[in-house]
This record gives C-alpha cells, structure tokens and sequence, in this order.
C-alpha cells in the first residue's frame, strides 16, 4: 500500500511539471557559457598576474564557443519557434506596464509575460550581438597563431584594421565580464530561481507556470 501511494505521490509530481527548456537546449546553454568563462579567464587572468599557458585553452574554447552558437543559431531557425524571441508589441507593453507600477502610478498586478519575459529577452539580444562580435574578432585574430591546421600570419591586415579588432574584441570581452556577473546575480535573486532550476533540470511547476507566465502568450500541453 505504501509503495503504491509513493509511486502515486511521483507520478503526480512529473505530470504537475511543466518542460521549459529541452535536454538539447540545456546542454548548449551549459556548454556556451562553459567556454565563455573559460575565454574571459584565459583573457584576464595572464593581465592579472597568472601566468599559465593559455593561448590554447583560449582558442580551442573559442573553437567550442563557434561550433556551439551555429548549432543553436540553425536549432532556432529550423526547430525551435523563434518567434518566442521576438520582440513585439506586447513586451512593449508589458515594459510600460512595469515602469507605471514602479512609479506607483497604478495598482493593477504586474502583467505575465509569455514563455520569455521582456528582460529576458534583451539580455539574449545583448549577448548575441556581444558574444557575435567577440567571436568575428578572435576568429580574424586567429590567423595570427599557430594551429594544427594553419602557421600564424601577422600580415594578412594592415595595422590600422589590427587595431580596430583589438579594440573591438577587447570592448567586447569588457562588457561581456558585466554581462555574465549581472545574468549570475539575477539568476541567484529568490524569485528568479526557478528559472535557473529549469535551466538546470528543465522544468517548472505548474502553479509556478500559471503564477509567472500568461497561458495565451505561451500555450503548453
């Protein structure tokens, strides 16, 4: 009797949960900001004073880094609805809903956002244009090292486009530092836990779906 109420008590604990990110999805995540942390301590740390042999572990994150973002960027375009995403109207409105009730200008509850909020959805823009320009750079940079497969070159670019890289890649690995320490400081924030939770395991309840998210604006089975 005891074993079949457990069994019960489990089955009615999977089927209250609700997928939020997919294995495939989780896996990517997990894998990109893997190799970004390893990219900005291979960056930063030498700077710093640690001396260790980074150039390396540096491209070959880099490497990983590349793979990982085409294989989500084709995912989202072809299997994922990418149209979540988007920024529309609605988050529009959801913004200035927001900022009215901050100001106390009214009382009406905070509006549920879809399966992504607007703030959400910003802060993948941001590091997308980031993330993409970091990558353009120190892919160009590469051919200035010695790889498996290539001798470096120091002359396939004049000096001042050398210096626009540099200048471009460094800005983006600068705002990237901020980027990451601000995704980890809202992602640790009580109320923003299960998010990560789903990141991490994949789902959430369905209380927790009905109280963060609006049903219409993101229809689950």
């Amino acid at each position: 009797m005891n074993r079949l109420l457990a069994e019960r008590a489990q089955g009615s604990a999977v089927t209250d949960r609700i997928v939020r990110h997919a294995l495939t999805d989780r896996v990517l995540h997990w894998l990109m900001a893997a190799s970004t942390l390893i990219l900005l301590g291979t960056s930063f740390l030498p700077i710093l004073g640690w001396q260790f042999p980074w150039v390396t572990a540096h491209w070959v994150s880099g490497f990983v880094l590349i793979a990982a973002v085409l294989f989500h960027a084709v995912r989202a375009l072809f299997w994922k609805d990418i149209r979540s995403m988007l920024v529309g109207a609605a988050d529009l409105r959801d913004v200035l809903a927001l900022a009215r009730l901050n100001l106390r200008l009214t009382d009406a509850p905070p509006p549920r956002p879809g399966k992504y909020s607007p703030a959400q959805k910003l802060i993948h823009h941001a590091f997308t244009v980031v993330v993409l320009v970091a990558l353009a750079t120190g892919a160009v940079m590469m051919a200035k090292i010695d790889t498996p497969w290539w001798d470096s070159n120091q002359y396939i670019l004049s000096d001042a486009t050398w210096g626009v890289i540099y200048v471009l890649h460094g800005l983006s690995a600068l705002m990237l530092i901020t980027m990451v320490m601000a995704h980890v400081y809202f992602a640790l924030r009580p109320e923003k836990l299960l998010f990560t939770r789903s990141m991490i395991l994949g789902w959430i309840t369905r209380k927790e779906y009905r109280a963060y998210h609006d049903p219409d604006r993101w229809q689950v089975k």
